[in-house]
């Protein structure tokens, strides 16, 4: 298997929600792994959140696995259920279609870092807890009831 070039992996910050949802995720940086690597079965980012950053908004996936795994740091994962401290080594994994809402966020005072992996099931529609959804097919983020947000066309 042919070595990934961390150093070559272009650097994506934020989230692409539209404002004001995007702000809260501003920090957040991802490196696409299993793109730089032509993977197409499931994707990997290599992640990294600044303290007071958070994840993505609480949301969760129709037909897509998710998996983290924290390599360095930690972070407060938040779901249905309450919240869970996750430090380097730690694990969570969330089923499809689960409907429990989830993200992390970063209450320390160092950057974490963690993998992020996910099935990347074109059939997807993820969901947040707040009035916002986005079918993997198109990337457009929409209101619940299927109305776009403003530029989402």
């Amino acid at each position: 298997m042919p070595k990934i070039d961390l150093a070559s992996v272009p650097v994506r910050k934020g989230s692409g929600y539209p404002a004001p949802f995007d702000a809260p995720c501003a920090t957040c940086t991802r490196r696409r792994l299993g793109d730089a690597g032509g993977l197409t079965d499931f994707g990997v980012n290599l992640m990294t959140l600044p303290p007071g950053g958070r994840s993505s908004q609480r949301h969760w996936h129709s037909h897509e696995d998710e998996l983290v795994y924290v390599l360095e740091g930690e972070l407060v994962l938040v779901e249905d259920g309450g919240e869970t401290l996750l430090r380097a080594g730690d694990s969570a994994a969330f089923a499809k279609n689960s409907g429990n809402g989830h993200h992390m966020i970063n209450r320390s005072a160092t950057t974490a870092v963690y993998l992020e992996v996910g099935s990347r099931n074109p059939d997807d529609v993820i969901t947040c807890d707040i009035d916002m959804m986005s079918p993997s097919s198109d990337g457009r983020f929409l209101h619940n009831d299927g109305t776009p947000y403003p530029g989402q066309g």
